[in-house]
């Protein structure tokens, strides 16, 4: 399971663990029945204390997204409707925009300089059906 933390974002930890894992279910890297790793496992992987991925997974569970069962591991529940994957996707994104944004702020952006940056991004992603981030050099 790929997440990646950044610890400077002002994003608390275990939002960004919740936010990256709703999304890999939404954009089916992870299936209803896939088992997650245990609290330990996760916690030493991700380089965290063992708590925070501890409310991270009580806090899906409470969501209804996951279901962790006493001496069996912790799963994906079975899949959302569409509504509530679009719900998902919708807060993945709500994520990632709150990550850039708090990211840009880190870095001393102006709020205009960012949707100039922005809209230019996504004028070029319109035009050619590519994110930018994702083009080849030419």
């Amino acid at each position: 399971m790929q997440i990646e933390l950044d610890f400077r974002s002002g994003i608390p930890i275990y939002i960004q663990i919740m936010d990256q894992i709703k999304h890999l279910i939404a954009t089916g890297m992870l299936h209803p029945g896939d088992q997650l790793p245990t609290v330990r496992q996760l916690a030493a992987d991700l380089r965290v204390n063992f708590n925070t991925i501890a409310r991270s997974y009580r806090l899906l569970d409470e969501e209804g997204i996951i279901s962790t069962q006493h001496g069996r591991g912790t799963y994906i529940l079975a899949q959302a409707s569409i509504q509530e994957t679009d719900e998902l996707r919708r807060q993945a994104l709500e994520g990632l925009t709150r990550h850039y944004l708090a990211e840009a702020n880190r870095l001393g952006f102006e709020p205009h300089e960012v949707t100039g940056i922005f809209e230019h991004n996504l004028d070029l992603w319109q035009a050619d059906g590519i994110p930018p981030k994702y083009k080849q050099a030419e």
